[in-house]
């Protein structure tokens, strides 16, 4: 066996079906982990023959993946997220690595991050490089509940092509997800007893707001790219405040 594309999903009924079309051509196997989503996901997976649904309780983002990993059989390893879709370029630069010219062990590819419909460039949204394609036993994640880290072993490449992420189709689906990633990294931050103090969660939004949207151009992405901005500053906020109430509360018990 070749090839496994991996997934960890959790109600992914909208963005399910698109992916799995995007490797079903190039995969000898597809591994789809999820945390028991409520929604037709599974119903959507099942239908694709090249399917091994399986259902684990989530723990992390780190641990999802290593144990989604730990289900692949392929000599390489296709891992991009449920709402990301490799173009054609890309899958034929897979193709010929996996046929015998592999160059390096781990493959970053670049992305084209979208945004509300709209592909951004500035931000800090755009010309980012990520690991999606590995050979089988280099490459697995951190612990980390959240924002875990890719951990490869051996040379590292460009992969030609690219990935479509898309990343949020509605302001309603963006603001829930900063809320649960927020939750997750305060407990993040508790675990590893960080600290926070007043000053930090006062002037924290403000600097990653100027950071993104004038260092980093944000601004020449509109009004998507303000924003991104905004919701970006709101997220560190929210994280700084929960891990706040968590100590507050750890500390008054």
């Amino acid at each position: 066996m070749k090839l496994s594309a991996v997934v960890i999903t959790f109600n992914e009924e909208k963005n399910i079906e698109r992916f799995l079309n995007s490797v079903n051509d190039i995969a000898d196997e597809i591994i789809v982990v999820d945390s028991f989503s409520t929604d037709r996901t599974q119903e959507i997976a099942e239908r694709f023959d090249k399917v091994r649904f399986v259902r684990h309780p989530f723990e992390g983002y780190g641990m999802q993946k290593n144990f989604a990993l730990s289900r692949c059989k392929g000599k390489w390893i296709l891992f991009p997220d449920a709402d990301e879709i490799v173009d054609e370029t890309a899958k034929n630069s897979i193709r010929s690595i996996i046929s015998g010219t592999a160059g390096a062990e781990v493959y970053e590819i670049e992305f084209n991050n979208i945004l509300l419909g709209k592909h951004l460039k500035y931000g800090g949204w755009g010309s980012t490089f990520r690991e999606r394609f590995f050979r089988n036993g280099h490459g697995k994640y951190s612990d980390d509940r959240v924002h875990e880290k890719f951990l490869g072993t051996g040379t590292k490449a460009i992969l030609e092509g690219r990935i479509s992420h898309y990343t949020y189709s509605s302001i309603t689906q963006h603001v829930d997800k900063i809320n649960r990633y927020s939750d997750l990294m305060a407990d993040k931050y508790a675990a590893g007893g960080k600290k926070v103090s007043v000053l930090k969660i006062v002037f924290s939004p403000y600097f990653t707001f100027l950071k993104n949207y004038l260092f980093k151009l944000g601004f020449l992405d509109g009004l998507t790219g303000f924003y991104a901005a905004v919701t970006t500053s709101y997220y560190s906020l929210l994280k700084y405040l929960k891990l706040h109430e968590k100590l507050k509360s750890k500390s008054s018990s």
